[in-house]
């Protein structure tokens, strides 16, 4: 992508320091076990392990042998075990069951359970405090996936206190923050736990080197991680799964019998926020694709799922499954061939390609639709469940419970009602709004949404992916994703002031506060142009390239810090019933 960041553009903080941070304290913690000892590692802590400290730095501090936590009979002839493992209860009871120890040390720990099952004083617990892991110079992860439904479908708001640490942590080595925004239940509790830890700790007087600082809770746009990503790391991802920054490419990719690890990072100049040759089509080029071609695809191509190997791609099968998904989801964020959109996802539901990826279509069309119409909706579910199973029922009641995957109300369309609803919530009586009501009034606002931020750029303007002039790049010139709009707009506006009628469609609990000492900062201070954005839940590849580009546009710098890398399959995956 031909385009150069402005001249006057900021310089990132070092966050190596972060990484060397965690690193020491993980060897502290293991010199409190004096001499040989096994380290037992969860299998979702081995990557952030790997990227933190080598093999070679754990032998030097006498861990003899490592292994990974899989619930089956330990085999260490250590008298030292030491697991490093989430506060996950399964995990804990699990360790709590082995006999063949006299020393143990766990971090992360659930003491709790360790004195339920009278073991407490027997072992030594501690707390590993790994919050923060480095990605790329603008991408920091807390590795936690499991917050997504944790948070949002349980109610589970254990991981709330851990982005608060990590964004306490962030303030006290590159703050004070000058000014923090946010929308979300979540973000208003990570902020107010931020807020607390700032009152009890100490305020160290030092240079700033982030200025602003926005909160913002996945649930409050589904609609970007479920579209198909084009730029290169987002398609990477979907298709071989990138892990804490690292892809792996097993022997179907490297023509040998070895598979080959490759790190990727905003430094790659051959795939960095490029769109994907092949994608840049122009909309009416993708309408008339939808609209006179889709027909005949359902009878001549053979769909494949996102786990198609490399060798077939070469072949174009892949290139042109892609494609039609590319297409297929700019029609539905459009609004564009609705019925020939839905005979293409039963197509791909009865000929039982992808649980996921049919998953996936329905809940755009549900998104974007404003929930689906009876007649649909239960012709719809009926053949997935035929298709995949009863068993998944209980996975359409999640997606029920998250507004993903709902039922229009009979008899009447969400966006017929969309003034009548605006009416209601902004008179004075709003309070009489019965809960389900309000329920209903919150869900499905895609198109109002999409018209007053113009997320979808009109069809008719010419739109070359080599010189992108707006965010929509990110999605071949269809999409500009919702949640890097708002960013966009609340820092042009410094505020939430001009959007009521955005927040009040997704009521999202906004907020807008100065920083604790905001005062120090100088308005022409660097730092007010290093905005650091905090997703709750999960971000994806195209939000993070479509803030590199805002940057690049608006001489700011954007770093990610999110609680992990999510795409499509991967939301949906945490929506899924647990006995699926």
């Amino acid at each position: 992508m031909a385009h150069s960041a402005r001249r006057d553009s900021p310089e990132f903080p070092d966050f190596s320091l972060l990484k060397r941070l965690v690193r020491d304290q993980l060897i502290y913690l293991l010199e409190q076990l004096p001499g040989k000892k096994d380290l037992f590692i969860e299998a979702d802590l081995m990557s952030p392990l790997d990227r933190i400290a080598n093999v070679s730095t754990l032998k030097q501090h006498e861990v003899d042998k490592l292994y990974k936590v899989e619930y089956k009979p330990v085999i260490s002839t250590s008298d030292q075990l030491c697991f490093l493992i989430r506060p996950r209860i399964q995990t804990v009871k699990w360790i709590c069951g082995k006999d063949s120890f006299s020393y143990i040390s766990t971090f992360y720990a659930c003491e709790a359970v360790l004195e339920e099952q009278g073991i407490f004083g027997d072992v030594t617990s501690d707390e590993w405090a790994f919050y923060l892991l480095p990605l790329d110079d603008d991408i920091i992860s807390l590795e936690l996936p499991e917050f997504l439904r944790d948070n949002f479908l349980a109610g589970d708001q254990r991981w709330v206190r851990t982005a608060g640490s990590a964004l306490h942590l962030l303030h006290s080595l590159y703050g004070p923050f000058s000014k923090l925004y946010g929308i979300g239940r979540c973000s208003k509790m990570t902020y107010e736990c931020w807020r607390k830890l700032v009152e009890e700790g100490e305020q160290k007087a030092h240079q700033a080197e982030i200025g602003n600082v926005f909160l913002i809770d996945r649930d409050v746009d589904f609609v970007t991680p479920l579209c198909s990503q084009v730029v290169y790391e987002g398609l990477v991802d979907d298709i071989f799964r990138i892990k804490c920054g690292c892809v792996e490419f097993g022997p179907d990719v490297t023509s040998s019998d070895k598979s080959v690890k490759v790190m990727l990072n905003s430094q790659d100049k051959v795939g960095a926020d490029r769109s994907v040759p092949g994608t840049s089509r122009q909309k009416h080029q993708m309408k008339a694709f939808v609209s006179e071609e889709l027909k005949g695809l359902k009878q001549e191509h053979r769909l494949l799922s996102l786990h198609c190997q490399v060798h077939s791609a070469r072949r174009g099968c892949f290139c042109r499954w892609f494609l039609t998904h590319v297409c297929v989801s700019s029609a539905l964020l459009e609004g564009f061939e609705i019925r020939e959109c839905i005979s293409y996802i039963e197509e791909h539901i009865n000929r039982q390609v992808s649980m996921i990826e049919s998953l996936r279509l329905l809940c755009l069309l549900s998104a974007t639709e404003n929930g689906l119409l009876p007649k649909d909706f239960r012709s719809l579910k009926a053949q997935y469940l035929q298709s995949y199973g009863v068993d998944h029922l209980l996975t359409f009641s999640n997606l029920k419970q998250l507004g993903l995957l709902v039922e229009q109300q009979p008899g009447e369309t969400l966006t017929v009602m969309e003034s009548r609803v605006g009416k209601l919530v902004n008179d004075k009586t709003a309070g009489k709004l019965t809960d389900a009501f309000s329920s209903l009034a919150k869900k499905g606002n895609f198109r109002a949404l999409s018209r007053r931020l113009n997320l979808v750029p009109k069809s008719d303007e010419e739109y070359d992916l080599r010189v992108p002039r707006d965010m929509a790049y990110v999605f071949s010139g269809a999409y500009v994703p919702l949640s890097c709009k708002l960013i966009e707009q609340v820092l042009e506006k410094d505020g939430w002031t001009g959007l009521e009628e955005v927040t009040r469609l997704l009521n999202g609990h906004e907020f807008a506060v100065t920083g604790s000492s905001g005062a120090d900062l100088k308005p022409k201070n660097n730092a007010q142009r290093v905005v650091l954005v905090m997703f709750l839940g999960g971000c994806t590849f195209s939000e993070i390239s479509a803030l590199r580009f805002l940057g690049r546009e608006k001489g700011y710098k954007f770093i990610v810090v999110t609680t992990s890398i999510i795409n499509s399959s991967r939301l949906i995956e945490a929506l899924l019933d647990d006995h699926v």
